[in-house]
């Protein structure tokens, strides 16, 4: 179970490496253009291009979209072989799924009115664990019907062609099945969140833990629904930028928001920072490139995903605690008396453009309250992560002898490809195709086929027999463009 989530963890880095870029495009154009966030007329030179490119941005961070790209990425990721079909797969189940549960239809279907709770629940149906669930029928699909015969007279259909017919069918049933848990589990956690409102300070450190908990799941909507919004009489988000103040409301306006920022702004990066030192010396630079983008991401704008599914999946005892962490801040923080609202996310952006409206107060302890989180995030990661050997990125069990400066002494990569095709024992002696960073990954019919010598003379670092089912290949980190003539090779 673990291997599996951990392989869903890495095929997760496909879609999540497109959103820190829109992130970083969303926080500039915000700054160029705050009417964008604060409301006004767009006029100017300067505003209409950060007008763009927060539009731009957009186009990626939408919660749908994301999702979405999350549907696609996971099915390519968990295919056998990476082909697109598994993504097109995916496609289908996303949208499949989601037109079954949308708002409209799930009224026809259930007599379910969209201003209720259960209704809330279908219009958030678009959220990251459906597009998950969308990726994985897909890929799962794909891995089992990618060579299914039909009969002559269906054998148009025969094979790939058949992958999204059958996901469509599998889809059909996700789909009525989530007709009955989403609405129930959805209502469940609106219950939860209104009495956590109750609570005070200690309600607000609970809802920011639980708040992170249920990502992974999609949920997290229902308790924003809650306390950001007017659902049962809060609206938190909404309250604090139409100009009110705590004296207009009956709780301390921003409690809900300001814990999120010190944790997004600086703890994310000192848990990135962590995560990079304790990285493998040979996987160093790529943890750096994926950890140190997601954690200018964070600070600048405030989007988490990038840095929260790069690791969720693959050490979700760490994730655990990394909730326990927003916790404990926004806890902190709204006893401290620190307030400050977002209406994108918890990032410099966001603080600076409502520190000056009429909610905000002690905005100057963001200082403070960031240099603890960042060193407490950075030392709790680091302790866990090197305590517990847990699996962040650069510290995955696979590839440990992979040498990143291995060097291809052949550029030539369709010869390569043949030359190693041939050391095989040829195509039909080729189960599936793989790759990972430096090695192209292999399973194999008879391993009796297996001429290790003449696959050497392709020029590569050097070969690895982990059974008589499997041989890898070190390649270096050309090794995709060998992937990809190999795999032209064996159709």
């Amino acid at each position: 179970m673990m291997k599996w989530l951990q392989k869903l963890g890495k095929s997760l880095m496909l879609p999540v490496a497109v959103l820190p870029v829109a992130g970083i495009l969303s926080g500039i154009g915000y700054f160029l253009c705050p009417a964008v966030m604060q409301g006004g007329d767009i006029t100017g030179a300067i505003p209409m291009v950060g007008y763009f490119l927060t539009q731009a941005a957009l186009a990626l961070l939408d919660g749908a979209i994301i999702a979405l790209l999350f549907a696609v990425g996971v099915a390519v990721g968990m295919s056998d072989d990476h082909d697109g079909t598994a993504g097109l797969a995916g496609l289908v189940s996303w949208l499949m799924i989601t037109h079954l549960l949308s708002p409209g239809v799930v009224q026809t279907l259930a007599g379910i009115a969209p201003d209720t709770i259960q209704g809330m629940a279908f219009a958030k149906i678009q959220n990251a664990m459906i597009g998950i669930i969308a990726g994985i029928i897909g890929s799962t699909c794909y891995n089992k019907f990618k060579n299914t015969r039909l009969p002559d007279w269906l054998a148009f259909f025969s094979g790939k062609r058949c992958v999204a017919i059958i996901t469509a069918l599998f889809s059909i049933i996700a789909a009525a099945i989530l007709l009955f848990i989403w609405p129930v589990v959805f209502g469940g956690l609106t219950a939860l969140g209104q009495s956590i409102a109750k609570m005070g300070a200690v309600g607000a450190g609970l809802y920011a833990f639980l708040n992170r908990l249920l990502i992974p799941f999609g949920l997290h909507h229902a308790l924003n629904n809650v306390f950001w919004f007017d659902t049962i009489g809060l609206g938190d988000l909404s309250n604090f930028w139409a100009g009110k103040t705590s004296a207009d409301v009956t709780w301390s306006l921003g409690m809900y928001m300001s814990g999120f920022f010190p944790c997004m702004m600086f703890g994310v990066p000192g848990a990135a920072l962590a995560m990079i030192q304790c990285a493998k010396s040979n996987k160093r630079k790529i943890a750096i490139g994926i950890l140190a983008s997601a954690a200018l991401c964070a600070f600048v704008c405030g989007v988490t995903e990038p840095f929260e599914f790069a690791f969720m999946f693959m050490a979700p005892a760490l994730y655990l605690v990394y909730a326990i962490l927003y916790g404990i801040f926004t806890f902190v923080t709204v006893l401290l008396g620190f307030r400050a609202g977002f209406s994108f996310s918890a990032g410099a952006t966001d603080l600076l453009f409502s520190s000056v409206l009429p909610a905000a107060a002690k905005t100057w302890l963001i200082i403070p309250l960031g240099i603890a989180a960042f060193a407490v995030f950075y030392l709790v990661f680091r302790f866990m992560i090197t305590t517990f050997d847990l699996k962040t990125p650069g510290r995955e069990d696979d590839d440990e002898a992979d040498d990143t400066s291995a060097t291809l002494a052949n550029n030539d990569y369709t010869q390569v490809a043949t030359i190693i095709l041939e050391g095989l024992g040829g195509k039909e002696n080729v189960k599936s195709i793989d790759n990972c960073i430096t090695r192209l990954r292999l399973e194999i019919n008879d391993y009796t086929k297996v001429d290790e010598k003449k696959i050497k003379s392709a020029g590569v670092a050097g070969v690895i027999r982990p059974s008589q089912k499997s041989v890898q290949v070190i390649v270096g980190t050309q090794v995709q463009f060998v992937a990809d003539e190999f795999k032209k090779l064996c159709k």
